[in-house]
């Protein structure tokens, strides 16, 4: 057997189902195998957008994926998309076509050292032999898997490809490392300072999102204790908007609205909080905290804070089985304040806005329907406005933080929920721009997601934060006029809306096109200044 032959067997047995990417000519032999093996090869326009996708599918399913780029700028291209499973937490296998050992520190066409490249921005990085084939997919796969998730790197020598494996004897079972058991003395530590906190705060992370089922645990401990809940961007889902005890999203639109609730907390606490999407100081009151989650957090030493380590499950678990009685919060004061909010978040304008769009998009869109997005001043107003009714229905990016995220992470959602599952993109025109060659992938696969894109003209994020500096406008204009000017763009239908009274009809066609489409929706960037919190 060569080595392609048993990298794509090895893959298959540790159940990875896609590969992602853009072959090289010494990786043709890997394309083949997955061909045989029943591994699909997805062929993607750009390396990034293999990161993404793969990245998308981890999110939802919890399974890792794999992705490939060829030598030198496939790898760096690449390596955009998988900095994004690193600082989003998730699992995947980044596979780069590589230098033999014989070339690697000569003077060669596209050579540079892959292994520096990915070193920061995964958890291991590691070039392959015909030695150890098993030992080193089971290794990476054992790796990703582990707290913390996050990507793996390895490289594949060009001139190992098709050479025969040597046999491995006593290839070690994986073992994947679970967030470990809470001690009882911890556990004591953190019922103590819960029960006798009067106004305590839940504040629920990304972490959150990699236990089955905590999302009913979250609601459960709120609604027995009567406890304010604040989300991150990324733990969307937790609780449900209209829930009583769901106060709002840290760090997006109009959160600086939350402060004086937030202010009157004596305690807060952190389930599976990541500070890799926004800082504890940067928010939280000049009160004790306690941090739930499976490594420790990132917390300056000025902060009173009880780290409790392990299974954040299991932490709920113990704190719902305790007996004491409810908070001391006034919940007439923040339904006033989560409806000021909301009146807020859709400001009157004489054109058609993002919030009208977003809300139209919310009727539309089944509950089981999953939204991705890109990253720019939308994606504050996601955030905060975008009701998720549970877990992994909305995804987006907010520890890498990319733009370009949204178009290939859509196509990626798409490969974990299935033909049945509807999925929408909403991606500003400057995020979308980076990587819509990804269009012509839906249209290839026949992948039925429909593309809203929230046309501004501009890098509205960066105007707003220009303004804040009262710096004048510069250079964030984008274009003039329509983005598409037609309504076949690459073969897809483009439906496009300028007024609030078309909207409804306009989602209902996008979404019974069989196959891709794309909406235009031409918004006023102008109310952003009134939304995005300024921290």
């Amino acid at each position: 057997m060569t080595v392609a032959q048993l990298v794509i067997k090895e893959l298959k047995r540790h159940g990875i189902e896609y590969l992602f990417g853009i072959p090289g000519g010494p990786s043709l032999s890997y394309m083949e195998a997955c061909r045989k093996e029943g591994i699909q090869f997805v062929l993607v326009k750009n390396e990034a957008s293999a990161g993404f996708m793969a990245t998308a599918y981890a999110m939802i399913t919890g399974k890792i994926a794999a992705c490939h780029g060829t030598f030198g700028p496939g790898a760096t291209n690449l390596s955009t998309g998988v900095g994004c499973a690193y600082l989003d937490r998730v699992p995947l296998l980044a596979l780069t076509t590589e230098m033999s050992d014989a070339n690697r520190h000569r003077t060669v066409q596209m050579n540079i050292d892959h292994q520096k490249i990915y070193e920061p921005i995964t958890k291991w990085t590691t070039r392959l032999n015909t030695h150890s084939v098993k030992r080193t997919i089971s290794k990476a796969i054992e790796i990703a898997y582990s707290e913390v998730p996050g990507p793996v790197h390895i490289g594949l020598p060009a001139d190992i490809t098709d050479k025969e494996v040597v046999e491995e004897v006593d290839v070690p079972e994986i073992k994947i490392c679970k967030a470990p058991k809470i001690g009882s003395a911890m556990l004591k530590a953190l019922r103590e300072q819960f029960l006798t906190a009067k106004r305590p705060l839940l504040a629920v992370g990304l972490s959150a999102n990699r236990y089955e089922n905590i999302d009913k645990e979250i609601v459960k401990l709120a609604e027995k204790f009567d406890v304010p809940v604040v989300l991150t961007p990324m733990a969307k889902g937790m609780i449900k908007e209209n829930h009583k005890n769901y106060l709002g999203v840290v760090f997006h639109a109009l959160s600086t609205r939350l402060d004086p609730i937030i202010k009157e907390a004596d305690l807060v606490v952190g389930i599976g909080y990541d500070p890799i999407e926004f800082n504890y100081e940067d928010w939280i009151p000049k009160t004790p905290l306690i941090h739930i989650d499976s490594v420790v957090g990132d917390v300056p030493k000025d902060v009173d804070v009880l780290q409790i380590i392990g299974s954040v499950s299991d932490a709920l678990d113990y704190l719902n089985k305790s007996e004491g009685a409810k908070k001391e919060w006034d919940y007439s004061k923040i339904e006033m304040v989560k409806k000021e909010i909301g009146v807020a978040l859709r400001p009157k304008s004489e054109r058609l806005t993002s919030s009208e769009v977003l809300d139209a998009l919310r009727k539309t869109l089944p509950e089981n329907g999953v939204m991705t997005c890109d990253v720019g001043a939308h994606t504050h107003l996601i955030g905060q406005l975008w009701e998720t009714p549970g877990p992994k229905r909305q995804i987006m990016t907010n520890g890498w933080s990319s733009m370009g995220f949204g178009v290939p992470s859509a196509i990626g959602a798409k490969f974990a929920v299935g033909e049945n599952v509807p999925v929408v993109c909403v991606s500003g025109d400057g995020g979308f721009l980076m990587n819509f060659g990804e269009l012509m992938t839906a249209r290839r696969l026949n992948l039925t997601v429909v593309f809203l894109v929230l046309n501004d003209n501009d890098l509205s994020l960066i105007d707003v934060k220009q303004q804040w500096k009262n710096y004048q406008k510069y250079e964030v204009d984008l274009y003039e006029g329509s983005m598409f000017g037609t309504d076949i763009f690459l073969g897809l239908p483009v439906y496009r809306v300028t007024k609030s009274e078309d909207l409804d009809e306009t989602m209902r066609k996008a979404f019974a096109h069989k196959g891709p489409s794309v909406i235009e929706a031409q918004v006023d960037s102008t109310v952003y200044s009134k939304l995005i919190a300024r921290r």
